[in-house]
Protein backbone atom coordinates (compact mmCIF):
# COMPACT_ATOMS: atom_id res chain seq x y z
CA UNK A 1 0.00 0.00 0.00
CA UNK A 2 1.04 3.62 -0.46
CA UNK A 3 3.13 5.02 2.40
CA UNK A 4 1.23 8.27 1.87
CA UNK A 5 -1.99 6.56 2.97
CA UNK A 6 -0.44 5.59 6.31
CA UNK A 7 0.65 9.17 6.94
CA UNK A 8 -2.69 10.56 5.80
CA UNK A 9 -4.61 8.21 8.09
CA UNK A 10 -2.54 9.29 11.09
CA UNK A 11 -3.00 12.99 10.36
CA UNK A 12 -6.76 12.90 9.63
CA UNK A 13 -8.66 14.27 12.61
CA UNK A 14 -11.89 15.95 13.62
CA UNK A 15 -11.98 19.75 13.83
CA UNK A 16 -10.28 21.21 16.86
CA UNK A 17 -12.35 22.90 19.51
CA UNK A 18 -11.48 26.30 20.91
CA UNK A 19 -9.06 24.56 23.29
CA UNK A 20 -6.77 23.72 20.30
CA UNK A 21 -6.10 20.21 21.59
CA UNK A 22 -3.52 18.08 19.75
CA UNK A 23 -5.33 14.76 20.21
CA UNK A 24 -8.83 14.58 18.79
CA UNK A 25 -11.67 15.23 21.26
CA UNK A 26 -14.33 12.66 22.01
CA UNK A 27 -17.86 13.70 21.03
CA UNK A 28 -20.00 11.73 23.49
CA UNK A 29 -23.40 13.07 22.50
CA UNK A 30 -26.58 11.52 21.23
CA UNK A 31 -27.69 14.57 19.21
CA UNK A 32 -26.58 17.93 17.82
CA UNK A 33 -28.24 21.35 18.01
CA UNK A 34 -29.11 23.93 15.33
CA UNK A 35 -29.14 27.71 15.26
CA UNK A 36 -32.57 27.99 13.64
CA UNK A 37 -35.37 26.07 11.95
CA UNK A 38 -33.96 26.56 8.45
CA UNK A 39 -30.59 25.04 9.37
CA UNK A 40 -32.39 22.10 10.94
CA UNK A 41 -34.66 21.65 7.91
CA UNK A 42 -31.69 21.68 5.54
CA UNK A 43 -29.87 19.08 7.61
CA UNK A 44 -32.84 16.70 7.63
CA UNK A 45 -33.29 17.24 3.88
CA UNK A 46 -29.68 16.14 3.32
CA UNK A 47 -28.87 19.54 1.83
CA UNK A 48 -25.98 19.96 4.27
CA UNK A 49 -23.52 17.65 6.02
CA UNK A 50 -24.47 18.86 9.49
CA UNK A 51 -24.59 16.21 12.19
CA UNK A 52 -28.10 15.49 13.41
CA UNK A 53 -28.03 12.41 15.60
CA UNK A 54 -25.24 9.98 16.47
CA UNK A 55 -27.17 7.06 15.02
CA UNK A 56 -26.65 8.79 11.65
CA UNK A 57 -23.24 10.42 12.05
CA UNK A 58 -20.85 11.69 14.70
CA UNK A 59 -17.53 13.59 14.37
CA UNK A 60 -15.57 10.97 16.33
CA UNK A 61 -17.03 8.10 14.32
CA UNK A 62 -16.35 10.03 11.12
CA UNK A 63 -12.68 10.43 12.01
CA UNK A 64 -12.28 6.66 12.41
CA UNK A 65 -14.19 6.07 9.16
CA UNK A 66 -12.13 8.62 7.23
CA UNK A 67 -8.92 7.02 8.44
CA UNK A 68 -10.08 3.61 7.22
CA UNK A 69 -11.13 5.09 3.88
CA UNK A 70 -7.62 6.52 3.51
CA UNK A 71 -5.90 3.25 4.48
CA UNK A 72 -8.00 1.14 2.09
CA UNK A 73 -7.86 3.66 -0.78
CA UNK A 74 -11.66 3.84 -0.84
CA UNK A 75 -14.09 6.61 -1.79
CA UNK A 76 -16.28 6.52 1.31
CA UNK A 77 -17.13 4.44 4.36
CA UNK A 78 -19.54 3.76 7.20
CA UNK A 79 -18.68 2.44 10.68
CA UNK A 80 -20.84 -0.02 12.61
CA UNK A 81 -21.13 -1.48 16.09
CA UNK A 82 -19.37 -4.75 15.23
CA UNK A 83 -17.84 -6.67 12.36
CA UNK A 84 -20.96 -8.79 11.98
CA UNK A 85 -23.20 -5.72 11.73
CA UNK A 86 -20.91 -4.47 8.95
CA UNK A 87 -21.25 -7.76 7.08
CA UNK A 88 -25.03 -7.88 7.51
CA UNK A 89 -25.35 -4.25 6.35
CA UNK A 90 -23.21 -5.01 3.30
CA UNK A 91 -25.61 -7.84 2.41
CA UNK A 92 -28.97 -6.33 3.26
CA UNK A 93 -28.35 -2.97 1.61
CA UNK A 94 -28.17 -4.65 -1.81
CA UNK A 95 -29.69 -8.14 -1.73
CA UNK A 96 -33.45 -8.62 -2.04
CA UNK A 97 -35.90 -11.45 -2.50
CA UNK A 98 -34.97 -13.48 -5.57
CA UNK A 99 -31.32 -12.40 -5.60
CA UNK A 100 -28.40 -14.82 -5.45
CA UNK A 101 -25.19 -14.49 -3.42
CA UNK A 102 -22.02 -16.28 -4.48
CA UNK A 103 -19.67 -16.84 -1.55
CA UNK A 104 -16.45 -18.71 -0.86
CA UNK A 105 -17.22 -21.69 1.36
CA UNK A 106 -14.57 -20.80 3.93
CA UNK A 107 -16.11 -17.98 5.97
CA UNK A 108 -16.28 -17.03 9.63
CA UNK A 109 -18.82 -19.10 11.60
CA UNK A 110 -21.26 -16.23 12.24
CA UNK A 111 -21.06 -15.19 8.58
CA UNK A 112 -21.95 -18.77 7.64
CA UNK A 113 -25.01 -18.57 9.90
CA UNK A 114 -26.14 -15.30 8.28
CA UNK A 115 -25.73 -16.72 4.77
CA UNK A 116 -27.32 -20.12 5.38
CA UNK A 117 -29.98 -19.37 8.02
CA UNK A 118 -31.06 -15.74 7.79
CA UNK A 119 -30.62 -14.66 4.16
CA UNK A 120 -32.94 -17.48 2.95
CA UNK A 121 -35.67 -16.12 5.27
CA UNK A 122 -35.70 -13.05 3.03
CA UNK A 123 -35.78 -15.13 -0.16
CA UNK A 124 -32.08 -14.59 -0.89
CA UNK A 125 -30.37 -17.61 -2.43
CA UNK A 126 -26.71 -18.51 -2.02
CA UNK A 127 -24.09 -20.83 -3.45
CA UNK A 128 -20.82 -21.74 -1.78
CA UNK A 129 -17.80 -22.26 -4.01
CA UNK A 130 -14.40 -23.67 -3.17
CA UNK A 131 -12.17 -20.88 -1.91
CA UNK A 132 -9.11 -22.52 -3.43
CA UNK A 133 -10.60 -23.34 -6.84
CA UNK A 134 -11.54 -20.17 -8.74
CA UNK A 135 -12.50 -22.22 -11.80
CA UNK A 136 -15.71 -23.14 -9.95
CA UNK A 137 -16.74 -19.55 -9.44
CA UNK A 138 -17.82 -18.49 -12.91
CA UNK A 139 -19.80 -21.70 -13.48
CA UNK A 140 -21.83 -20.94 -10.30
CA UNK A 141 -22.95 -17.48 -11.47
CA UNK A 142 -26.67 -17.31 -12.25
CA UNK A 143 -28.78 -14.66 -14.01
CA UNK A 144 -29.97 -13.48 -10.55
CA UNK A 145 -26.48 -13.36 -8.97
CA UNK A 146 -25.94 -9.92 -7.45
CA UNK A 147 -22.83 -10.17 -5.25
CA UNK A 148 -19.60 -12.12 -4.75
CA UNK A 149 -18.49 -12.34 -1.13
CA UNK A 150 -15.13 -13.65 0.01
CA UNK A 151 -12.54 -13.68 2.78
CA UNK A 152 -8.84 -13.80 2.08
CA UNK A 153 -7.00 -15.12 4.01
CA UNK A 154 -9.93 -17.23 5.11
CA UNK A 155 -10.86 -17.87 8.73
CA UNK A 156 -9.44 -20.13 10.11
CA UNK A 157 -7.81 -22.18 7.33
CA UNK A 158 -5.80 -19.31 5.78
CA UNK A 159 -6.73 -20.10 2.20
CA UNK A 160 -5.76 -17.30 -0.19
CA UNK A 161 -8.16 -16.18 -2.92
CA UNK A 162 -6.79 -14.44 -6.01
CA UNK A 163 -8.22 -10.93 -5.66
CA UNK A 164 -7.27 -9.91 -9.19
CA UNK A 165 -9.15 -12.89 -10.65
CA UNK A 166 -12.14 -12.19 -8.40
CA UNK A 167 -12.16 -8.55 -9.48
CA UNK A 168 -12.07 -9.49 -13.16
CA UNK A 169 -14.92 -11.97 -12.67
CA UNK A 170 -17.07 -9.39 -10.85
CA UNK A 171 -16.50 -6.77 -13.56
CA UNK A 172 -17.22 -9.25 -16.36
CA UNK A 173 -20.63 -10.12 -14.88
CA UNK A 174 -21.41 -6.70 -13.34
CA UNK A 175 -21.47 -8.05 -9.78
CA UNK A 176 -20.68 -6.35 -6.48
CA UNK A 177 -17.40 -7.74 -5.12
CA UNK A 178 -17.51 -7.67 -1.31
CA UNK A 179 -14.27 -8.62 0.51
CA UNK A 180 -13.73 -9.29 4.20
CA UNK A 181 -10.22 -7.90 4.75
CA UNK A 182 -10.14 -8.52 8.51
CA UNK A 183 -7.20 -10.96 8.62
CA UNK A 184 -4.86 -9.03 6.31
CA UNK A 185 -5.82 -5.46 7.33
CA UNK A 186 -5.20 -2.59 4.89
CA UNK A 187 -1.54 -2.76 5.90
CA UNK A 188 -1.31 -6.26 4.43
CA UNK A 189 -3.48 -5.81 1.34
CA UNK A 190 -5.93 -3.36 -0.24
CA UNK A 191 -8.63 -5.30 -2.15
CA UNK A 192 -10.00 -2.17 -3.82
CA UNK A 193 -6.90 -1.97 -6.02
CA UNK A 194 -7.90 -5.38 -7.44
CA UNK A 195 -11.50 -4.41 -8.13
CA UNK A 196 -13.34 -4.85 -4.82
CA UNK A 197 -16.43 -2.63 -4.59
CA UNK A 198 -16.85 -3.06 -0.84
CA UNK A 199 -14.39 -4.00 1.91
CA UNK A 200 -15.61 -5.00 5.37
CA UNK A 201 -13.74 -5.30 8.67
CA UNK A 202 -14.28 -6.43 12.18
CA UNK A 203 -12.47 -3.51 13.79
CA UNK A 204 -12.58 -5.54 17.01
CA UNK A 205 -9.59 -7.52 15.75
CA UNK A 206 -6.30 -6.12 14.42
CA UNK A 207 -7.63 -2.59 13.91
CA UNK A 208 -8.13 -2.18 17.66
CA UNK A 209 -5.29 -4.57 18.34
CA UNK A 210 -5.65 -4.63 22.10
CA UNK A 211 -8.87 -6.55 22.76
CA UNK A 212 -10.73 -3.55 24.15
CA UNK A 213 -13.77 -2.62 22.09
CA UNK A 214 -16.17 -3.89 19.43
CA UNK A 215 -16.49 -2.19 16.07
CA UNK A 216 -16.96 -2.71 12.36
CA UNK A 217 -16.49 -0.70 9.19
CA UNK A 218 -17.42 -0.88 5.51
CA UNK A 219 -15.55 1.10 2.87
CA UNK A 220 -15.86 1.22 -0.89
CA UNK A 221 -17.52 3.02 -3.77
CA UNK A 222 -19.34 6.20 -2.79
CA UNK A 223 -22.69 5.27 -4.34
CA UNK A 224 -22.68 1.88 -2.61
CA UNK A 225 -21.70 3.32 0.76
CA UNK A 226 -24.57 5.81 0.46
CA UNK A 227 -27.01 2.88 0.24
CA UNK A 228 -25.38 1.30 3.28
CA UNK A 229 -25.63 4.60 5.15
CA UNK A 230 -29.37 4.80 4.41
CA UNK A 231 -29.87 1.21 5.59
CA UNK A 232 -27.87 1.71 8.80
CA UNK A 233 -29.40 5.12 9.51
CA UNK A 234 -32.78 3.42 9.73
CA UNK A 235 -31.81 0.09 11.30
CA UNK A 236 -29.34 1.52 13.83
CA UNK A 237 -26.15 -0.62 14.04
CA UNK A 238 -24.29 2.52 15.07
CA UNK A 239 -20.70 2.55 16.30
CA UNK A 240 -20.36 4.08 19.76
CA UNK A 241 -18.40 7.36 19.66
CA UNK A 242 -16.25 6.12 22.53
CA UNK A 243 -15.38 2.92 20.65
CA UNK A 244 -14.68 4.98 17.53
CA UNK A 245 -12.32 7.22 19.51
CA UNK A 246 -10.43 4.16 20.81
CA UNK A 247 -10.28 2.62 17.32
CA UNK A 248 -9.14 5.85 15.70
CA UNK A 249 -6.22 6.07 18.12
CA UNK A 250 -5.39 2.44 17.38
CA UNK A 251 -5.10 3.08 13.64
CA UNK A 252 -2.19 5.42 14.34
CA UNK A 253 -0.08 2.39 15.33
CA UNK A 254 -1.57 -0.22 12.97
CA UNK A 255 1.37 -0.19 10.57
CA UNK A 256 4.05 -0.76 13.22
CA UNK A 257 1.94 -3.31 15.07
CA UNK A 258 1.27 -5.40 11.95
CA UNK A 259 4.97 -5.32 11.08
CA UNK A 260 5.76 -6.93 14.46
CA UNK A 261 2.79 -9.34 14.42
CA UNK A 262 3.77 -10.56 10.95
CA UNK A 263 7.47 -10.90 11.75
CA UNK A 264 6.66 -12.87 14.91
CA UNK A 265 4.20 -15.10 13.05
CA UNK A 266 6.63 -15.91 10.24
CA UNK A 267 9.38 -16.79 12.73
CA UNK A 268 7.09 -19.09 14.71
CA UNK A 269 5.62 -20.71 11.58
CA UNK A 270 9.12 -21.52 10.31
CA UNK A 271 10.09 -22.97 13.70
CA UNK A 272 7.00 -25.19 13.98
CA UNK A 273 6.55 -26.35 10.38
CA UNK A 274 8.49 -29.60 10.79
CA UNK A 275 7.41 -30.36 14.38
CA UNK A 276 6.71 -34.11 14.81
CA UNK A 277 3.34 -33.52 16.56
CA UNK A 278 2.01 -31.43 13.64
CA UNK A 279 0.51 -32.93 10.46
CA UNK A 280 0.56 -29.67 8.51
CA UNK A 281 0.97 -25.97 9.18
CA UNK A 282 -0.24 -23.01 7.14
CA UNK A 283 1.06 -19.49 6.98
CA UNK A 284 0.65 -17.41 3.79
CA UNK A 285 4.32 -16.43 3.49
CA UNK A 286 5.70 -19.96 3.90
CA UNK A 287 6.71 -21.49 0.54
CA UNK A 288 4.77 -24.63 1.56
CA UNK A 289 1.46 -22.75 1.55
CA UNK A 290 -0.66 -23.98 -1.42
CA UNK A 291 -1.36 -20.42 -2.60
CA UNK A 292 2.01 -18.96 -1.59
CA UNK A 293 2.59 -17.29 -4.96
CA UNK A 294 -0.79 -15.52 -4.85
CA UNK A 295 -0.19 -14.43 -1.27
CA UNK A 296 3.17 -12.94 -2.19
CA UNK A 297 1.68 -11.12 -5.19
CA UNK A 298 -1.20 -9.43 -3.36
CA UNK A 299 -0.08 -9.20 0.27
CA UNK A 300 2.76 -7.09 1.67
CA UNK A 301 3.09 -9.35 4.72
CA UNK A 302 1.75 -12.72 5.82
CA UNK A 303 -0.38 -11.41 8.69
CA UNK A 304 -0.50 -12.50 12.29
CA UNK A 305 -2.42 -15.81 12.09
CA UNK A 306 -0.96 -19.32 11.95
CA UNK A 307 -2.98 -22.53 11.82
CA UNK A 308 -1.87 -26.14 12.12
CA UNK A 309 -3.29 -29.63 12.50
CA UNK A 310 -2.26 -31.78 15.45
CA UNK A 311 -1.67 -35.44 14.63
CA UNK A 312 -3.62 -36.50 17.72
CA UNK A 313 -6.89 -34.92 16.53
CA UNK A 314 -9.57 -33.71 18.94
CA UNK A 315 -7.93 -35.05 22.11
CA UNK A 316 -4.63 -33.41 21.25
CA UNK A 317 -6.44 -30.17 20.46
CA UNK A 318 -7.93 -30.09 23.94
CA UNK A 319 -4.60 -31.00 25.56
CA UNK A 320 -2.89 -28.25 23.61
CA UNK A 321 -5.24 -25.59 24.98
CA UNK A 322 -5.30 -27.01 28.51
CA UNK A 323 -1.50 -27.02 28.85
CA UNK A 324 -0.78 -23.51 27.60
CA UNK A 325 0.93 -21.39 30.24
CA UNK A 326 1.08 -17.95 28.58
CA UNK A 327 -1.10 -17.85 25.47
CA UNK A 328 -4.67 -16.76 26.12
CA UNK A 329 -7.64 -19.03 25.45
CA UNK A 330 -10.35 -16.72 24.11
CA UNK A 331 -12.60 -16.29 21.08
CA UNK A 332 -10.94 -13.08 19.95
CA UNK A 333 -7.91 -12.56 17.70
CA UNK A 334 -5.73 -9.66 16.65
CA UNK A 335 -4.59 -8.76 20.17
CA UNK A 336 -1.25 -7.61 21.57
CA UNK A 337 -1.41 -10.88 23.52
CA UNK A 338 -1.08 -14.16 21.67
CA UNK A 339 -4.23 -16.27 21.55
CA UNK A 340 -4.88 -19.95 20.83
CA UNK A 341 -8.25 -21.35 19.80
CA UNK A 342 -9.79 -24.62 18.64
CA UNK A 343 -12.22 -23.65 15.82
CA UNK A 344 -14.03 -27.01 15.59
CA UNK A 345 -15.38 -26.67 19.13
CA UNK A 346 -15.79 -22.87 19.24
CA UNK A 347 -16.04 -20.37 16.36
CA UNK A 348 -17.12 -22.99 13.80
CA UNK A 349 -18.94 -25.41 16.10
CA UNK A 350 -22.32 -24.70 14.46
CA UNK A 351 -21.12 -26.12 11.16
CA UNK A 352 -21.83 -29.80 10.59
CA UNK A 353 -18.81 -32.14 10.56
CA UNK A 354 -19.23 -32.38 6.79
CA UNK A 355 -19.26 -28.58 6.40
CA UNK A 356 -16.17 -28.26 8.56
CA UNK A 357 -14.39 -30.92 6.53
CA UNK A 358 -15.14 -29.02 3.28
CA UNK A 359 -13.25 -25.99 4.56
CA UNK A 360 -10.45 -27.95 6.26
CA UNK A 361 -11.61 -27.29 9.82
CA UNK A 362 -10.36 -30.60 11.13
CA UNK A 363 -10.77 -31.93 14.70
CA UNK A 364 -7.16 -31.16 15.60
CA UNK A 365 -6.97 -27.71 13.99
CA UNK A 366 -5.40 -25.02 16.16
CA UNK A 367 -5.47 -21.31 15.26
CA UNK A 368 -2.82 -19.05 16.77
CA UNK A 369 -3.22 -15.28 16.74
CA UNK A 370 0.39 -14.21 17.22
CA UNK A 371 0.78 -11.26 19.57
CA UNK A 372 3.46 -8.70 20.34
CA UNK A 373 5.23 -10.60 23.11
CA UNK A 374 8.83 -11.59 22.40
CA UNK A 375 8.77 -14.26 19.71
CA UNK A 376 10.90 -16.65 21.79
CA UNK A 377 8.40 -16.56 24.67
CA UNK A 378 5.48 -17.26 22.34
CA UNK A 379 7.34 -20.12 20.69
CA UNK A 380 8.45 -21.61 24.02
CA UNK A 381 4.86 -21.82 25.30
CA UNK A 382 3.70 -23.52 22.10
CA UNK A 383 6.61 -25.99 22.17
CA UNK A 384 6.09 -26.95 25.83
CA UNK A 385 2.40 -27.66 25.29
CA UNK A 386 3.10 -29.61 22.08
CA UNK A 387 5.33 -31.88 24.16
CA UNK A 388 2.27 -32.82 26.21
CA UNK A 389 -0.08 -33.51 23.27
Amino acid sequence: MSHHRITQAIRIRTDRTNEREHSSPLFLTSSFTFDDSEQMRAAFADETDDNIYSRFSNPTVQEFTDRMVALEGAEDGFATASGMSAIVASFMSFLKKGDHLLSCNAVFGSTHTIITKYLPKFGIEYTYVNAGNPQEWEAAIRPNTKMIYLETPTNPGLEIIDLEAAGQLARKHNLILNVDNCFATPIGQTPIQYGADLVVHSATKWLDGQGRVLGGVIVGKKELIHEIYLFCRSTGPSLSPFNAWVLSRSLETLDVRMERHSANALHIAQALEQHPKISWLRYPFLPSHPQHAIARSQMSNGGGIICFELKGGLDSGKKFLDNLQMLSKTANLGDTRSIASHPASTTHAKLTPEERQLVNITPGLIRISVGLEHRDDILQDILQTLDKC
